[in-house]
């Protein structure tokens, strides 16, 4: 059985010293939770975060890698400096990365190939516009985007990727999917890996939901057949995340 997953995105929010004093509150009210906790926080808090979760079951996370190794990269930070932290989840290919700072299908790949070399796990975002479900083709974007991130990743390092299935138009927005919608992109999604892999890996690998999750519909979203948690944004830098969590 897949374990659920809860991720808070902070984004750009939060200066180190309010990062501390949020995470260690967050984290003492989700420590011991049945599901994995994980805080992806900016590349600046991630110190002083690890600090704050410390000695609780809570995991801090990154928003974002460069796929070399080293080098000049102004403003990047890789891999194997999140390692040596401490970090075990990243972010890759949040729409945000996409619309603003030109990540490609291309990159999300290269960045998920290096973060698993590196032991770092993947939380790699998929997801349409408005205009692509109006358009009835989001299912045709998600499965080319989901293809493309998992190209040349080998079984046995697909079971340790974290899918998150991000309707772009519900991201901040209040507009959440129905519960209906959701499940029936993300059962395509395991579709698409079950077709890639095989339905055994496939059934193996987690995939949540993001875009407005809250604590008023957390429940219904989790406890659809193919929903295994939330890359939750706004409503995580909220006392009652844990609201999501116990869920």
């Amino acid at each position: 059985m897949r374990k659920k997953i809860i991720a808070g995105n902070w984004k750009m929010n939060k200066t180190p010293s309010e990062a501390a004093a949020l995470a260690k509150e967050l984290a003492a009210k989700c420590d011991g939770a049945d599901a994995d906790v994980v805080f992806c926080v900016p590349a600046i808090d991630i110190f002083p975060a690890l600090d704050a979760v410390k000695g609780t079951s809570v995991k801090i996370g990154a928003q974002n890698i460069h796929f070399e190794d080293s080098g000049a990269y102004t403003g990047e930070t890789s891999a194997a400096m999140l390692v040596d932290l401490g970090i075990e989840y990243v972010i890759i290919g949040h729409s945000e990365r996409r619309e603003y700072f030109a990540e490609t299908d291309a990159t999300v790949n290269k960045k998920v190939i290096k973060a698993l070399a590196s032991g770092l796990i993947p939380i790699v975002c998929v997801g349409e516009r408005l205009t692509e479900r109006e358009q009835g083709v989001t299912m045709d974007l998600v499965r080319l985007q989901t293809k493309i991130a998992f190209q040349n990743v080998s079984k046995e390092d697909a079971e340790k990727v974290v899918v998150a299935y991000e309707p772009i138009w519900a991201i901040g927005t209040g507009k959440t999917a129905t519960s209906v919608q959701a499940e029936e992109v993300c059962a395509g999604i395991r579709q698409v890996l079950s077709e890639i892999y095989c339905p055994c890996t496939a059934d193996k690998i987690r995939i949540q939901y993001g875009g407005s999750v809250t604590a008023a519909n957390a429940k219904e979203l989790f406890t659809m057949p193919n929903i295994d948690g939330g890359l939750v944004g706004g409503a995580s830098l909220k006392p009652d995340f844990m609201n999501i969590v116990k869920y």
